[in-house]
């Protein structure tokens, strides 16, 4: 396995444009090595990426599992697996050394942070021309830095709920372990997307009292997977009538904590603010580009409110999120909806983002995958197969 052999990727060449294009793959050296990619779960943020105009083509894709096939020798010692390990991949690519790698906080490491640093690197982020470019699970194969951290997967986990270790292991960290909820505590969630329902998961593990999901009217797939996973009541539709409902159900108490993963902005937050309890915390891991008209800053000490900005996971959230996974406990796979090859890459983003009509939660991309014309569901597993060079996949022109 070498430089003379190529990989097929799906490159996003501008804004909502992708191209199946083919690029070398690249000899490990010592401290690297190459993974085989079964599967990658398209994030929120790539759709957000998609929607930029972007200066330099990359390939997307940042929930990623797949199997060791290349390994230097120190790479092997550094990271603990072997040639033919199934892994799992997290985005971020921290330099080992800085504070916030030393004190368990690598996913705030600069060296790896690329909404706050114009060199980071990271998975599903960094251009193709940073060699050598195989930096998104949109592929064939992806390169494994010196700086990869990775989690084992047993073999038993289907390769499309593998992939949901990251948004669930983000629902752990913000709930469990940067919003501390306590047994009893109840929960409001906005927003049933998949880091929505990853909270939705962790907050019914949690032991809380009460979890409440509210989205849009086009969510009720969602919803009704937000209910499956523990979800105790759902909401749909006008949000002046969604404080309302909260109340009614709180006995007019309110609520504990309310994650905003929908679109925090002033409808979302004021709504957040209005429920929430004495003492209670709103969670914050997105955040409307134009920010708010107003915030009540009054209210945080008269009510005793702690707003807790949130982003991203730890290592410890990913493994236990693949305990669930692995443990069968919880229906997980209900998230995982649709299925589909390198060459649908431009409809799988979409799908996610809502643009077309079938509805999804959680779509995953197969790069084994023969077929190119329908969605899959979670029976299907990929193949290899044999591919024609230079095809194009889906964009808009």
């Amino acid at each position: 396995m070498g430089s003379s052999q190529s990989v097929r990727a799906a490159v996003m060449v501008g804004q909502e444009r992708t191209e199946l294009q083919e690029l070398p793959l690249p000899e490990p050296g010592l401290e690297d090595g190459l993974l085989q990619v079964e599967a990658a779960g398209v994030c929120g943020s790539d759709v957000r990426h998609y929607r930029t105009a972007i200066r330099e083509p990359r390939i997307l894709g940042h929930e990623n599992v797949g199997r060791v096939v290349a390994l230097g020798r120190l790479a092997k010692d550094r990271w603990g697996v072997q040639e033919g390990d199934r892994v799992l991949l997290e985005e971020y690519l921290p330099c080992g050394h800085c504070y916030a790698c030393r004190t368990g906080n690598f996913r705030s490491c600069w060296e790896t942070d690329s909404l706050l640093s114009a060199d980071a690197i990271r998975y599903g982020s960094t251009p193709v021309r940073v060699a050598p470019g195989l930096w998104g699970g949109y592929a064939e194969y992806l390169y494994l830095h010196p700086r990869t951290v990775m989690h084992r997967v047993e073999e038993a986990i289907p390769a499309h709920e593998a992939a949901l270790a990251l948004p669930l292991g983000n629902g752990i960290e913000w709930v469990l372990r940067e919003g501390g909820l306590r047994p009893g505590q109840t929960v409001l969630v906005l927003g049933p997307g998949q880091q929505g329902l990853g909270c939705v998961l962790a907050a019914k593990v949690g032991a809380a009292k009460l979890v409440l999901v509210a989205g849009l009217a086009k969510d009720q797939r969602r919803l009704e997977v937000a209910r499956q996973l523990g979800a105790d009541a759902v909401f749909s539709g006008p949000s002046p009538e969604l404080a309302e409902w909260v109340m009614d159900l709180t006995g007019g108490a309110g609520v504990d904590m309310v994650v905003d993963t929908a679109r925090g902005n002033d409808e979302t937050v004021g709504t957040a603010l209005a429920v929430l309890k004495k003492h209670g915390q709103l969670l914050l891991p997105t955040g409307a580009a134009q920010g708010l008209s107003h915030f009540p800053v009054a209210d945080m000490p008269k009510r005793c409110l702690t707003l807790r900005g949130v982003r991203g996971h730890s290592y410890a959230a990913v493994e236990l999120a693949l305990e669930w996974i692995a443990s069968r406990k919880y229906p997980v796979g209900r998230m995982s909806t649709h299925h589909l090859p390198l060459t649908e890459v431009d409809r799988a983003i979409r799908l996610t983002a809502g643009e077309l009509d079938d509805a999804a939660v959680h779509v995953t991309v197969l790069p084994g995958m023969c077929q190119t014309s329908v969605d899959r569901t979670a029976r299907d597993t990929g193949t290899g197969c044999e591919h024609t060079a230079g095809a194009s996949g889906g964009g808009r022109r």
